[in-house]
């Protein structure tokens, strides 16, 4: 973070971060506080730790990295992941179709855990198929790795579709209530008719009308490789935007030891942090490093059933043909599969 962006986050957290000095002592400046709570997502390091390396107390440390996250959210959420407009739709959907050759795409979608410290008296609510304690982050990522829809704080346990159909983003779509565009006006792209726009995601996600992913299997024709390749491709996002996530916030390498209501609010003020601090010259440099560190955010499994209506599989089959088609083809994809 450059010493700028220090300074415009200042001014956007620091009425939220002044407190009243008394006789007896007096209050810590926004400035620290912000800076503790952006060490403690940064680095991963304990409460404690932080409290003896800036000389405060361990409930001033604690207090601080709260009221920095509750601030965020409450400042930074409308600028920096507002709820989406049909006209963000569109601009989604361009930016998939113009870098990622994606077609009528909402989003890459997928979830993480969040690893957490066990609750007291929780019993097997956070437990999850990793043998750890977690929340889910469900997140869907536009063209440029900037979460534009995120859900956080599903049980560990949470599968069998729970997660994603639980969900605002899943109800939603399923109602057709948050301004999706039912046709295309892509260039390149206009023969596909009155397609309808879809979100992409692996096979962990039910195959719906708004819903792609891939085929199932290992023994397919060479151009449902095509489309799982394209498919792929672009739901690639979506990965790398947890990877960057996790790279710069290496909190979430670590086991977040706190209440579980206090790490919702902690991932969504680092999702928003993300989407501010996101620029393109530093994303491979992120990327890379989260590579050599080889650890990541373990996925969510079983989001839903492979069973899928005849129509919803004819939806496939179109965008299959189109990738296979003259219009729709790149020239690279022959040699990927």
């Amino acid at each position: 973070m450059s010493a700028e962006q220090m300074d415009e986050l200042l001014s956007l957290l620091g009425p939220e971060l002044t407190r009243q000095s008394t006789n007896y002592r007096a209050a810590i400046e926004p400035k620290q506080r912000l800076a503790v709570a952006l060490r403690y997502l940064a680095s991963g390091d304990s409460l404690v730790s932080l409290a003896f390396s800036y000389r405060l107390g361990c409930a001033t440390v604690t207090n601080s990295v709260h009221l920095v996250c509750a601030a965020i959210a409450k400042k930074m959420m409308e600028r920096f992941l507002p709820r989406p407009t049909e006209d963000t739709w569109k601009e989604v959907a361009q930016g998939f179709w113009e870098k990622w050759n994606f077609p009528n795409c909402l989003g890459a979608i997928d979830g993480k855990h969040i690893v957490i410290q066990v609750p007291p008296r929780s019993g097997s609510q956070y437990f999850n198929y990793k043998k750890t304690f977690s929340i889910v982050l469900l997140a869907l990522v536009d063209a440029d790795y900037r979460f534009r829809v995120i859900q956080v704080g599903d049980f560990g346990r949470t599968s069998d579709g729970g997660v994603y159909v639980g969900s605002d983003l899943g109800k939603g779509m399923e109602a057709g209530t948050r301004h999706v565009p039912t046709s295309t006006s892509l260039p390149g792209a206009a023969h596909l008719g009155e397609m309808p726009f879809v979100m992409v995601g692996d096979a962990a996600f039910p195959l719906k009308p708004y819903l792609m992913r891939p085929y199932p299997g290992k023994n397919l024709t060479h151009q449902k490789r095509i489309l799982n390749y394209r498919l792929s491709r672009a739901r690639m996002v979506v990965e790398n935007a947890f990877g960057i996530l996790a790279s710069r916030w290496r909190i979430f390498h670590r086991r977040i030891n706190l209440h579980p209501e206090n790490v919702n609010k902690l991932v969504v003020a680092a999702c928003i942090l993300h989407n501010f601090l996101l620029a393109p010259s530093e994303n491979q440099r992120l990327l890379y490093e989260e590579e050599e560190q080889g650890r990541h955010m373990a996925p969510v499994r079983n989001m839903g059933g492979n069973r899928a209506s005849r129509e919803v599989c004819n939806v496939r089959e179109a965008f299959c043909t189109f990738f296979n088609s003259p219009e729709g083809s790149v020239s690279w994809q022959d040699r990927m599969v």
